[in-house]
């Protein structure tokens, strides 16, 4: 056959050309092309061509579709971030480059923070996290649509290039990012991200300081917009809790105020009873990640169900710890099902190693428990039948004088 009857049309100037430099030269030649199949799809191949002797030259001709895919996906993730599909930060520094002319003046630079992200991963898992990231990738692209280029720069962080826009108009734009729903229904999360922005005018004016200052005011307002939204992030774990176990909020709500009860009758300092209330409301914060048929089994005899359980006090804690001023109540959290005989866990502390408000705790969230718990005539236990086994858990599992102390100041009832 002729070369015309083998080789597309498009591509065989290009393999004449090849052709003469391999007989011209003797040397090896090779080229690739695209090829597209019936079905909407391509083939690619490589062709080598090899001079045999002054008038033969043999071509060989192999398909390498799949290298040229992986060579393309390769490409693709060198520029982009692979969970969000955005740009990532080496593509970033890459445009910022292209796009710091003359021509693209005012050159506007934000900064985008999602806020909560730890939190969600130590509360729900990374998977979590994940989703809350693709679900701000969704805000900033119908947000800025095709004005601008978005990247991921940073763990939670996001960059955008934009070019010929104003601050005026980037501050706009933000308000238009805040204003778009971002409730992630089945976590019953609310979306927050703190922006930041700042504008290039002259060409002279450095970009990295523009960032800098687009930096500055990102974290300025995120100190500012922190402490709410972390508080929004509890309010919304204890309401996903309240949802998975109906009981949950009542008790939160009882132990909190047994638990102040206790803190006044003690002499508590304000900020120290204010502490131990909030772990009372607090305390079965963890629960949020256990699965809500075993929150409805009230024994836990199973090895399984005993196990998840008692990750909640630990994991109760790395929520609350990394909220600013949380660090006691934390702290009470993670101990109060310690044992004053050592028999407890996480750490298997006992007596007086137990904080005092974990001990406190203890022993509010364990009469309260039993207070609602059924018999085996499926009646709540009387307070009489209570007291009896509150008695009986002192000095073993309960703190024996803070129990005696619970029982005749605050519930006004004789210990003995």
């Amino acid at each position: 056959k002729k070369i015309e009857e083998v080789l597309p049309s498009n591509i065989l100037n290009m393999v004449k050309k090849k052709i003469e430099k391999v007989l011209q030269y003797g040397q090896i030649e090779s080229c690739e092309y695209e090829l597209d199949v019936p079905g909407g799809t391509s083939q690619y191949y490589e062709l080598r061509l090899v001079m045999v002797n002054d008038k033969e030259i043999m071509i060989i001709m192999q398909n390498i579709t799949e290298r040229k895919e992986l060579e393309n996906q390769l490409k693709y993730l060198s520029y982009h971030d692979k969970l969000t599909g955005l740009y990532n930060r080496r593509y970033f520094e890459k445009a910022l480059k292209n796009l710091d002319v003359e021509e693209n003046l005012p050159l506007t630079v934000m900064v985008a923070d999602v806020n909560g992200l730890k939190l969600i991963n130590d509360t729900f898992g990374h998977d979590a996290g994940d989703q809350l990231l693709i679900h701000a990738t969704d805000m900033l692209q119908i947000g800025c649509k095709d004005q601008g280029v978005i990247a991921r720069t940073g763990g939670d962080e996001f960059s955008i290039i934009l070019p010929k826009v104003d601050n005026q108009k980037a501050e706009q734009l933000i308000k238009k990012m805040q204003e778009l729903n971002t409730q992630i229904e089945h976590l019953n999360i609310e979306l927050s991200i703190s922006f930041g922005c700042a504008t290039k005018e002259h060409i002279k004016t450095d970009i990295f300081e523009v960032i800098k200052e687009a930096d500055e005011k990102m974290y300025a307002h995120k100190l500012f917009e922190g402490p709410d939204m972390r508080t929004k992030g509890i309010d919304a774990l204890m309401q996903n809790l309240y949802k998975k176990n109906n009981k949950a909020e009542e008790h939160s709500k009882r132990v909190s105020v047994l638990c102040g009860k206790m803190g006044e009758v003690l002499g508590m300092k304000e900020k120290e009873m204010k502490e131990l209330e909030k772990a009372g409301f607090l305390h079965d914060i963890g629960k949020v990640v256990v699965h809500r048929k075993i929150l409805e089994i009230s024994n836990y005899h199973g090895h399984h169900e005993r196990k998840e359980m008692r990750k909640h006090p630990d994991i109760g804690y790395r929520i609350l710890n990394t909220v600013e001023g949380m660090s006691k109540v934390a702290e009470y959290i993670l101990f109060h099902h310690e044992r004053y005989d050592g028999s407890g866990y996480p750490k298997g502390l006992k007596g007086e190693e137990i904080p005092l408000g974990a001990r406190i705790l203890s022993i509010v969230n364990v009469y309260d428990a039993m207070l609602q718990e059924e018999s085996n005539y499926k009646e709540k236990n009387s307070q009489t039948q209570v007291i009896k086994k509150l008695r009986q858990k002192a000095g073993t599992h309960l703190d024996p004088m803070l129990t005696k102390i619970f029982i005749e100041e605050v519930l006004e009832l004789e210990f003995s």
